[in-house]
């Protein structure tokens, strides 16, 4: 392969790194698929940010194939995303209620088929040359931009509210490092698409970095954190009960049994 008799090493040394990493990453939802596959119900969990991911790699892996350069390590990571993110699609609508299955197809084929399609159509018989693979590097960061604005606003309601949600602090270190290796794959190669995706990817994991570091929560939390090579992060807070919360939801429960089996009784 020409990627291994390159003379650019550092390009070489940080794409490998960058691979390991984002593929460590690319497995953080599985503790959520396991428990999705145990309770047979997907639960109060979106599909939308698996579709998102798998949109942004197809994206990425079509740009990667337009360079002249190499870019087998580009092409290598963001294939693997695809597949992992398909299965976590698949799993997702195996779970799904009938409402959320419907909607998923429905954005699947909105998103991964027709808004992919059109862009492939227009950018592969219409543009020609260097202008289409700088064209369709751009459309990759302004979605990947898009996307990077989720966990930002998260931030911002946990200043609003006062009500701080843990993220796995080990997950946003990864996430960073993650962009960092990127960020210095795409400096070697001279790419600005890469490079400035990453930087908007480092500041994202910065942030929730500092966010996770926070000393109290008002609401205890667990989060389902959605990833993407080269990537993003979505955390969908789950409220967690505790055991005494749910005796006591359970003890209000009969008690509520109760009342309505004493207003049944005939005075």
């Amino acid at each position: 392969m020409a990627i291994l008799n390159t003379h650019n090493h550092p390009a070489l040394a940080f794409g490998i790194l960058g691979n390991v990493i984002s593929f460590m990453v690319y497995l953080a939802p599985l503790p959520t698929f396991y428990r999705i596959y145990k309770r047979k119900s997907t639960e109060g969990f979106q599909s939308l940010p698996y579709l998102v991911a798998l949109f942004s790699s197809m994206l990425w892996l079509y740009y990667a194939s337009l360079k002249p350069a190499d870019a087998t390590l580009l092409i290598t990571i963001n294939s693997v995303g695809c597949v992992i993110e398909i299965v976590y699609i698949v799993m997702f609508t195996i779970y799904a209620t009938r409402d959320a299955k419907n909607l998923t197809v429905k954005l699947f084929m909105a998103m991964n088929v027709g808004s992919f399609a059109s862009i492939f159509l227009v950018t592969y018989f219409a543009i020609h040359g260097s202008l289409r693979v700088q064209i369709v590097g751009w459309i990759c960061v302004t979605i990947s931009v898009c996307v990077f604005a989720a966990p930002l606003s998260i931030v911002a309601q946990v200043i609003r509210t006062k009500n701080v949600e843990f993220m796995p602090i080990i997950l946003s270190v990864f996430l960073t490092l993650s962009a960092v290796m990127w960020f210095l794959y795409g400096i070697s190669l001279k790419d600005i698409c890469i490079a400035f995706r990453c930087c908007c990817m480092a500041f994202t994991g910065i942030v929730e970095e500092r966010r996770a570091g926070a000393e109290q929560a008002l609401e205890p939390m667990t989060n389902v954190v959605v990833v993407n090579p080269l990537g993003n992060s979505e955390v969908y807070p789950v409220p967690v009960i505790d055991e005494e919360s749910e005796q006591g939801i359970i003890k209000g429960a009969e008690e509520e049994d109760k009342g309505a089996e004493i207003a049944e009784i005939p005075a």
